[in-house]
């Protein structure tokens, strides 16, 4: 199989293409990356090829594309908070570079497309565990970009018959997720912080509760999907129905790093969804034989990454862990 990964060099993509290169069904990988969140030294010791540029570069994805047999949209700008500093951002990369993406893939003869949405497109509707029948209710521009993912693999099935399917990720966590951005994720985030000796910023009460998803995880589904070939034009959870607070992913970081965490208290972030619990059903009919891993398994291996991260970097553990943790207070 000849497969495309765009934003293949970021923190989902890269793991991805690590899982794929060892697949023996899988004769070339190709990624495309504007590296505006990825890291090219991610695919460094990997048997790629790169293709660097924007999604919404026609001539570029025309390009990669040759040949493909499937297409693995992972390109993105990730984070509500980003989304609401500047909405056309998000727009233009999310929305507009998934419509790229398509009509790309419709010149190359119509691959199987595989792309990422997000289950912040539940936004507001109470109810739970989500499941992909419900109501959306956008709460932010970046979930608007992902309910237009959506919407465009599924008219692009109806209409030109492009096989896709679209997966829901919710808060996807793991080694080579970094910290040292204005938008990390929550766990490196903290993480960094604790070993720093710094605290946590807690938005909110710390009641909020999330489905935390392991990287190794969606990727194995990831890899299943392209090797099977699995298409649906509707919506799949990539979650498995766990339910952690924050305040209990606080607890788990103590103890796996054996270190005290302090809490700071912020108010609540604009856009914010209080609670997010995935409906696995239509994931596990699908996908037989898949299940979670615990979060007491995928913390360890988070911070076993970081601390190696940092022990290699020249200006110090402890010196780059206040440089990380101060960027994103």
């Amino acid at each position: 199989m000849k497969i495309v990964i765009t934003g293949g060099a970021g923190f989902i993509g890269s793991n991805l293409v690590r899982a794929l290169t060892e697949h023996p069904r899988v004769s070339r990988l190709r990624v495309v990356d504007n590296l505006s969140t990825g890291d090219k030294a991610n695919l460094a010791d990997l048997d790629v090829e790169f293709f660097e540029g924007d999604v919404q570069d026609a001539a570029l994805l025309d390009r990669a594309f040759r040949g493909a047999d499937a297409i693995v949209h992972l390109a993105a700008l990730p984070s509500v908070p980003r989304s609401l500093q500047d909405p056309l951002a998000s727009h233009h990369a999310n929305a507009t570079g998934t419509l790229q993406v398509l009509e790309a893939a419709r010149r190359a003869g119509g691959p199987h497309v595989i792309a990422a949405s997000s289950s912040s497109v539940y936004g507001a509707n109470p109810h739970l565990p989500k499941h992909e029948d419900l109501g959306s209710a956008p709460m932010s521009p970046y979930a608007v970009t992902k309910l237009a993912t959506e919407a465009y693999l599924s008219a692009y099935h109806h209409s030109f018959d492009l096989p896709v399917l679209p997966f829901r990720f919710f808060n996807v966590y793991g080694p080579g997720q970094r910290a040292d951005h204005a938008y990390a994720a929550v766990i490196p985030k903290w993480i960094s912080a604790t070993l720093a000796g710094r605290p946590v910023t807690i938005h909110g009460d710390g009641t909020q509760t999330r489905d935390f998803t392991y990287v190794g995880t969606v990727c194995d589904v990831l890899t299943e999907a392209l090797l099977r070939r699995i298409v649906d034009p509707r919506p799949v959870n990539l979650a498995f129905g766990s339910r952690t607070s924050l305040l209990d992913l606080v607890q788990e970081i103590e103890r796996t790093t054996g270190l005290s965490v302090q809490r700071k208290h912020v108010p609540s972030r604009v856009g914010d969804v209080p609670h997010s619990q995935a409906d696995s059903t239509r994931l596990r009919a699908l996908f037989p034989g898949f299940g979670p891993v615990a979060l007491q398994q995928g913390v360890p291996s988070s911070v076993d990454w970081l601390r190696r991260q940092l022990t290699t970097s020249w200006a110090g553990p402890v010196q780059l862990l206040r440089q990380m943790d101060g960027r994103h207070n």
